[in-house]
């Protein structure tokens, strides 16, 4: 049994298909094939059976699928581990959407300037996938909403910056120059959010339950898109109270006075517990609670003199 024959069934298992696992390898279909029948003949089981929708695994199949898997992402990590000893050192930051948009980029192009010697991934993920990314040694830092840790995983968070969030219209809505608007009454609007809506686990979601809004929210690209539609009078928005402050100075939004809104919100910096954290990983968890993180946070993007990093950003779900 080597290492490649592993690697290669655990793509076999999760894809469903040799031709799909020869793909992601980069390697021929018989030379899966080859592979999978010397881990058969080895362990005396047949590991899987063709089905008409693909393959369908023996018991042995899945003990051998969830081991092999463990095994691979050990390996990963020990030659990340191994590589960032001697060069430089890879760290890989999801950040769940909202954050990503406002304050993501800005922190951790700061902590790369104070660390020349890692190469850092940004990555946008979905609350969902937060968590799994962690125990799966897919991330090594998420950045936003606190995921709730997986079965069998337990996460250290530490909460790096508190927000509030504001509902704001465009001054000629039906909802302007009320009073107090009922949380009710935002389910007969529409009502613009980021791409991620009302993320899950977040403040934003839990006030949206308590006080009954059950609304249909319109997801655009960006809340910085959704910033445009709530000026054009297209409907509602729950927006971040500073990215509005200038709007609502000037008069192009006007402050909705629904119940129990501000909206106070707080993101976290988590990384896996039990000893599991990368030492980037710690290190940018620390560096967030420093007055250089809160510096760089304040700072706009357009008034910065040096160049920025190059930080890789992708989506992740």
């Amino acid at each position: 049994m080597t290492f490649t024959q592993l690697r290669t069934f655990a793509l076999v298992a999760e894809l469903g298909s040799l031709r799909a696992a020869a793909s992601a390898l980069g390697v021929s279909e018989p030379a899966v094939s080859a592979s999978i029948s010397a881990l058969r003949t080895d362990l005396g089981d047949p590991l899987f059976r063709r089905t008409a929708n693909g393959i369908a695994l023996t018991p042995g199949g899945r003990a051998l699928a969830g081991r092999a898997r463990e095994l691979v992402r050990l390996a990963d990590r020990t030659r990340r581990e191994v590589g960032s000893a001697t060069s430089t050192a890879r760290l890989r930051v999801l950040a769940t959407a909202a954050c990503a948009e406002h304050v993501a980029g800005d922190v951790v192009a700061a902590f790369a300037r104070r660390a020349p010697q890692s190469s850092v991934d940004l990555v946008v993920g979905s609350t969902d996938c937060a968590a799994a990314a962690l125990a799966a040694d897919d991330a090594d830092i998420v950045l936003g909403v606190r995921p709730l840790p997986s079965p069998g995983h337990e996460l250290d968070s530490v909460p790096f910056l508190r927000y509030q969030r504001v509902m704001v219209a465009a001054p000629g809505h039906h909802l302007a120059g009320r009073t107090s608007v009922r949380g009710g009454e935002l389910a007969r609007e529409r009502w613009f959010t980021g791409p991620a809506g009302l993320e899950t686990g977040s403040e934003e979601d839990r006030w949206a339950q308590a006080c009954g809004a059950a609304v249909e929210v319109t997801p655009l690209d960006s809340e910085a898109e959704a910033l445009v539609a709530a000026r054009a009078g297209h409907g509602v928005l729950l927006a971040l109270e500073h990215a509005v402050r200038d709007d609502l100075r000037r008069g192009t939004l006007v402050h909705l006075p629904v119940a129990g809104t501000p909206v106070t919100g707080m993101w976290w910096a988590s990384v896996p517990g039990e000893g599991r954290a990368a030492p980037a990983a710690r290190a940018l968890q620390r560096f967030l609670t420093t007055p250089d993180a809160t510096t760089a946070l304040l700072a706009r993007p357009e008034r910065r003199a040096r160049t920025r990093p190059t930080v890789r950003v992708e989506l992740w779900s």
